[in-house]
C-alpha cells in the first residue's frame, strides 16, 4: 500500500505517472531485493514489451484515428445525424450521442472524441438555445464510447496486459457499445421530458438532404466493417488490422484532398507523441507490477478476499467501489495500468472470464472520465470552451452517469451482453 501511496503522491506533485510508477517499482524493488536485480529487472521488463510485435497495434489505430480527425470526417458525420434527428426536442444532443459513437468506433480514444465533438457539436446547440448544462455534458459523456466501441485504446491495452485476444474484446465491447448509446439517448430523452427549453426542437430537413449528407460518412461505415469485420471473420489478426485500418484511413483522407505532407508529417508526429506516451506508461505499469508481484500484495489480496467468503458478485461490487475511488483521482489508462494485474489475479481465480472482466473494466473507465472530482473528459471539454464552468459540465453529465450505471449493473446482472457474439466467431 505504501508503494500505491508513494506513486499517487508523486504523480499529483507533478511527476508523470509513468515515470512516477517506474521510479516506484526500480525503487522499492531495491529495498526488497539490491540495486542491482532491481535494474536487471526493470530492463528485461521494458526489453521484453518493447520487443512484443502486439504493441504494434497501438500506433496503428492511434495513426488511423488521426487520419480520420484529419479529414474532417466529425462534422460530416455530425451533420448527418442532424439532418435525422435535429428537429426532434433534445435532437442535436441526440446527433451528438449518434456521431461520437461514429467517431469512437474508428478513433479508439474517448478523450480524443470529446475533444473534438466539442469543437463540432457545441456551438450549434448554443445557437439553437440548448442549456449549457444538456450541452457540455451530453459531450463529454458521449466521447466516453471510445472505451468500449472498437477499436478501443483501453481494450487494445487490457488485452496486452491480460494476454487475451483483441478480437474477441473488440467483439464483446460491441453490444455494451450500443445498450450504452441508447442509454445515454434515453437520459437526453429524460431530460427535455423534464425541461423542454433544455433543448428546443430544430429545423425539420428533408429526405434529399438526409441522404446527400448521409452519403457523405460512408467511408465511417466502411472503415468499421472493414477492421472489425476482418477480425471478427477471423480475416486478419489485430496488428494486421491496425495496419490495414491506417492505411485505408490515409487512403480515405488522401481521397478526400485532406492530406499533404505538411498534414501527413503533423498525423505521424501527433500519433507518435500519443503512443510514446502511452508506452511510458505501460513500462512504468509493468515494472510497479512486477514489484507488488514480488512483494505478495497479489498472492496477500487474493487470500484476504478468499477469507472474506464472498460470492462472485461480492468481490466485483469491491472492485467496483475500488474503482469509483481511483476514478475520483486518476485519469483512464493510468488507473487501468496499475489495478488490473492484480484485479485479473483476484477474479480469474473465481471463474471470471476475463473477456467479460475487460469489458467491466472499459465500463468502470467511462464512469472514470465524467464522475468528479477528475473526470477528464469533462476536462477536455472545459480546455475547448473554457467559458464553461467545470461545475456547470459536471451537472451535466449526471444523467448521463446514470446510464453509465444502469449499463453496468446490467452488464453485471447478465454476463452474456458482451459474450455472446463470441460465438459466431471464428
Amino acid at each position: 500500500m505504501i508503494g500505491f501511496a508513494t506513486v499517487l503522491i508523486l504523480a499529483f506533485i507533478g511527476i508523470p505517472l509513468g515515470f512516477s510508477m517506474l521510479t516506484v517499482g526500480v525503487g522499492f524493488f531495491a529495498l526488497l531485493r539490491g540495486f542491482d536485480p532491481a535494474m536487471i529487472m526493470a530492463g528485461q521488463t521494458i526489453s521484453s514489451m518493447a520487443a512484443n510485435d502486439a504493441l504494434s497495434v497501438v500506433p496503428m489505430f492511434i495513426l488511423m484515428g488521426t487520419f480520420i480527425y484529419r479529414a474532417n470526417l466529425a462534422e460530416e458525420l455530425y451533420d448527418a445525424a442532424h439532418s435525422l434527428l435535429g428537429h426532434r426536442k433534445g435532437g442535436l444532443a441526440y446527433a451528438t450521442v449518434l456521431a461520437s459513437a461514429g467517431f469512437a468506433a474508428i478513433s479508439g480514444s474517448s478523450i480524443a472524441t470529446a475533444a473534438t465533438m466539442t469543437k463540432v457539436a457545441m456551438p450549434p446547440m448554443r445557437r439553437r438555445g440548448y442549456s449549457d448544462s444538456l450541452a457540455s455534458g451530453c459531450v463529454s459523456s458521449a466521447g466516453t464510447l471510445g472505451a468500449l466501441i472498437p477499436p478501443s485504446v483501453p481494450l487494445l491495452i487490457y488485452g496486452i496486459i491480460t494476454q487475451q485476444d483483441i478480437g474477441k474484446l473488440f467483439a464483446a465491447g460491441i453490444t455494451p457499445g450500443i445498450l450504452l448509446g441508447l442509454l445515454f439517448m434515453t437520459a437526453v430523452w429524460w431530460t427535455v421530458h423534464r425541461n423542454p427549453a433544455k433543448g428546443p426542437a430544430g429545423d425539420y430537413v428533408g429526405w434529399k438532404t438526409r441522404l446527400q449528407r448521409i452519403s457523405k460518412v460512408w467511408g465511417v461505415l466502411a472503415l468499421f466493417l472493414l477492421v472489425v469485420g476482418g477480425l471478427y471473420s477471423g480475416l486478419f489478426t489485430a496488428t494486421e488490422a491496425g495496419g490495414i485500418g491506417a492505411m485505408g484511413a490515409l487512403a480515405f483522407a488522401s481521397a478526400r484532398g485532406k492530406i499533404s505532407r505538411r498534414t501527413l508529417l503533423e498525423a505521424l508526429v501527433e500519433a507518435g507523441r500519443t503512443t510514446a506516451m502511452i508506452f511510458i506508461i505501460a513500462f512504468g505499469g509493468l515494472v510497479f507490477a512486477n514489484f507488488i508481484t514480488m512483494s505478495g500484495l497479489t498472492t496477500t489480496l487474493v487470500a484476504w478476499i478468499q477469507s472474506l467468503h464472498l460470492p462472485t458478485i461480492g468481490v466485483i461490487l469491491v472492485i467496483v467501489l475500488i474503482y469509483v475511488v481511483l476514478g475520483s483521482l486518476m485519469e483512464a489508462i493510468s488507473m487501468m495500468l496499475l489495478t488490473v494485474p492484480v484485479f485479473a489475479a483476484v477474479v480469474q481465480p473465481l471463474g471470471v472470464d476475463l473477456i467479460w472482466f475487460g469489458i467491466f473494466i472499459a465500463m468502470m473507465i467511462e464512469i472514470g472520465l465524467i464522475h468528479p472530482p477528475v473526470g477528464m473528459n469533462v476536462f477536455m471539454v472545459k480546455a475547448v470552451m473554457p467559458e464553461l464552468s467545470v461545475r456547470t459540465i459536471f451537472a451535466g453529465t449526471i444523467p448521463f452517469l446514470v446510464a453509465s450505471v444502469v449499463a453496468l449493473a446490467l452488464i453485471i446482472a447478465f454476463p452474456s451482453i458482451p459474450l455472446w457474439p463470441l460465438q459466431f466467431m471464428r
